[in-house]
């Protein structure tokens, strides 16, 4: 063989392969999609993710539109972020965070279920238990007001969460909690949640009406009752101490 022909036949070697490769690749279910694989959700929820990714079954992996699966995904109204990625040979990797419910927002004969940026994830006839119902002027993501009763609500721990029926304010400064025992807690701001929950939770384990964390350091407590008739002119119905002043009573 001349070394034209021997050129001649190495080149188009090289151009079948390059061929079957981009026919097996782009064009071939060889390695087209097997497996939606979804993580961040389980069950009915993991189901919904896959068919609102509306990937067809051995479609070549390499021509999936990762960006138009993970819009497709984004949209579902329980979904905060999505991110999608190939994972050859065969799977397509769905990674997806779940919005969290923080509270509800009754309207209108129905309650809203809410995440921590105020997006509805689902809509109810009543308010489901656990969850704090927040009561706002005018509830809006955008509303300075609705921010900071938000950002209170996603901060409680669970053990505060559960004893908490109202969540309530008016600027982003006078949030208060009402507890299903009709206590009540002037939170303040939606700064330093966890230190106000700690303090909360303690304070708590002492009797009173209302008690202020605004100020996690200096904290007030407040007994509506009426000072018992003889009792030492020190015993006040409020007072402010340091939480470990108040802990040690």
């Amino acid at each position: 063989m001349s070394p034209a022909w021997r050129t001649a036949f190495v080149v188009l070697l090289s151009f079948g392969v390059v061929g079957a490769a981009a026919w097996l690749v782009f064009f071939s279910p060889v390695l087209g999609v097997q497996r939606v694989a979804v993580s961040g959700a389980a069950g009915p929820a993991a189901d919904q993710v896959r068919r609102a990714a509306a990937v067809p079954d051995r479609q070549p992996l390499a021509t999936v539109d990762l960006e138009q699966v993970r819009r497709r995904v984004a949209a579902l109204r329980q979904i905060e972020s999505v991110s999608v990625e190939r994972n050859w040979p065969g799977t397509l990797k769905v990674r997806v965070v779940q919005r969290r419910p923080v509270a509800v927002v009754p309207a209108a004969g129905r309650a809203d279920v809410v995440d921590r940026h105020g997006v509805v994830i689902e809509v109810r006839d009543t308010a489901p238990s656990g969850l704090p119902a927040l009561q706002l002027d005018r509830f809006g993501p955008g509303d300075p007001a609705t921010k900071a009763a938000l950002g209170v609500a996603a901060g409680l721990p669970g053990e505060l969460r559960r004893m908490v029926r109202t969540i309530r304010a008016t600027t982003t400064q006078d949030v208060s909690l009402r507890l299903d025992d009709g206590r009540t807690i002037m939170w303040g701001g939606a700064d330093r949640t966890k230190d106000k929950a700690r303090v909360a939770l303690t304070l708590l384990r002492r009797r009173a009406d209302a008690y202020d964390v605004s100020s996690p350091e200096v904290v007030t407590v407040e007994s509506r009752a009426p000072r018992p008739q003889g009792a030492p002119a020190g015993a006040k119905g409020t007072g402010r101490d340091t939480p470990d002043e108040l802990a040690a009573r």
